[in-house]
């Protein structure tokens, strides 16, 4: 039997950088732009904190006073101006020049990773250590704070209070996503967009300036997730290739919770559990050989739902009608 306890806990940590991916790529995909540049956004995210934080723990080594606002601000600003930048590549790429989106997020994608792993290298170079590793454990330990009640508070606690403060702006986050979509102009402006942005710029729009808003504060919430995963769920630990499949696992969660940020909050803890199940199930030279079958669960889920929505052929599950394709004004 798995135990509830420690498991759930786990779920949720693997599950919030993928919320947070999970929803940035729907913020972007409304506006009708197919971002799959996201794992590559993350990446550069969390190498972006990664960078500021280093270089911020290095002036406290050599005696600058440790300040706790700073060690939030710093690593927190330098991400989203890198998922930003990121954001602005791509919409000026898609957008503007009208390249095709999907090989352009894939180019980011690959862009993203080599980014990370180039800085990642250079900043173990200056730090001189034998380990192809960086620890930040100073700046981990106010980015993975928890409640202070939280141990004291039992099996409670540990479910539901035992988290760092970026695994509640995540929810946080897709609950206003949630709200801004179905509940104000913005979002109703945004939607209409998405759907027929013909209709949307006759109507007096700005197709442009939602496009490239919507995708650039996509990006910005996804880069996020990839701080979290460094920042709390790492244990500050820095590794260059470690993040894995999760950029993609969070494009993948957005069909499943079929364009809904608040869908995705528990579909996201879901897809976490999914994610480590195998951790949990019997081990033993018997068993060896299921496990990665069990790593597909994830995947497999994916591919069911997808096949069960575009089967019941609701116009609700479906993407926005012009995802993916670029907008010429001159042919209105």
């Amino acid at each position: 039997m798995i135990d509830l306890v420690a498991f759930i806990p786990r779920a949720v940590g693997q599950g919030i950088p993928l919320l947070y991916g999970s929803t940035g790529e729907i913020v972007t995909q409304k506006s009708g732009n197919l971002n799959l540049g996201i794992p590559g956004v993350m990446y550069v995210g969390a190498i972006s904190g990664v960078i500021g934080s280093f270089f911020y723990e290095q002036s406290i080594n050599k005696g600058a006073a440790e300040n706790g606002f700073l060690m939030i601000f710093i690593p927190m600003i330098c991400c989203l101006l890198g998922s930003l930048l990121m954001g602005l590549l791509y919409c000026f790429l898609t957008v503007t020049l009208r390249a095709n989106q999907n090989v352009t997020g894939l180019a980011m994608t690959t862009f993203g990773v080599g980014f990370g792993n180039f800085f990642g290298g250079s900043l173990i170079k200056i730090s001189n250590l034998d380990v192809p590793s960086i620890a930040l454990s100073k700046t981990s330990a106010y980015f993975s704070k928890s409640f202070v009640k939280a141990e004291s508070a039992g099996w409670f606690g540990k479910i539901f209070l035992s988290y760092g403060f970026l695994a509640y702006l995540a929810i946080i986050i897709a609950l206003v996503a949630s709200f801004v979509f179905n509940k104000t102009r913005v979002g109703l402006h945004l939607r209409a967009v998405g759907e027929s942005p013909t209709t949307a710029d006759a109507a007096g729009i700005s197709v442009t300036a939602y496009k490239y808003v919507a995708t650039c504060v996509g990006c910005m919430i996804a880069g996020l997730g990839g701080l979290y995963y460094v920042m709390d769920y790492a244990c500050g630990v820095w590794s260059n290739d470690a993040f894995g499949d999760r950029g993609w696992l969070a494009i993948a969660l957005v069909i499943f919770t079929i364009w809904r940020p608040n869908i995705g909050i528990f579909s996201s803890i879901l897809f976490g559990g999914l994610y480590i199940l195998y951790l949990y199930l019997p081990t033993g030279l018997d068993h060896m050989e299921y496990k990665e079958l069990y790593k597909m669960i994830p995947y497999v889920v994916t591919l069911i739902v997808l096949v069960i929505t575009s089967m019941r052929n609701k116009r609700e599950n479906q993407p926005p009608a012009s995802l993916g394709l670029s907008y010429f004004r001159e042919e209105r």
